[in-house]
């Protein structure tokens, strides 16, 4: 596992991921959480637990980085706000994916989790609401 740090982790940014070039599947989520930020483990929290049920893997699995990149939507943590987290850093995704994503060409499978990532990964695919997209998966 593999979190990338440096100057911006200094400056209260920790950008956290896992990109091995030999990965076949991306789990693409919003924004590292608190506990994420403070630890460096991506879904090092009780949502990664809910997602490896989901998906059906173990602990080990999920963190196999040759088999499994981890790339969220927004790759910092976006702090703390009055009513919870901010909003995600918008060119944090458009400096970045760009960058990564020709560096993983084995990827075959995209895992989106939740309406950011379904928005920018699936353009004018994303239907109107989260149901709407996931009801028409094959288009």
């Amino acid at each position: 596992m593999q979190s990338v740090g440096g100057a911006s982790a200094a400056r209260g940014l920790r950008p956290v991921l896992v990109a091995l070039t030999s990965a076949r599947i991306v789990v693409i989520g919003q924004a590292p959480g608190t506990k994420v930020h403070r630890t460096g483990i991506p879904w090092g929290d009780a949502s990664g637990d809910r997602l490896r049920t989901w998906m059906g893997v173990d602990r080990e699995t999920f963190y196999d980085g040759e088999r499994i990149a981890i790339i969220p939507q927004s790759l910092c943590y976006p702090g703390r706000g009055k009513g919870g987290d901010l909003p995600l850093r918008p060119a944090c995704a458009s400096l970045w994916h760009p960058r990564l994503f020709p560096l993983l060409p084995q990827l075959e499978l995209f895992v989106l989790v939740g309406r950011c990532a379904h928005k920018a990964q699936l353009g004018e695919r994303c239907g109107k609401t989260l149901h709407a997209t996931v009801q028409d998966w094959r288009s």
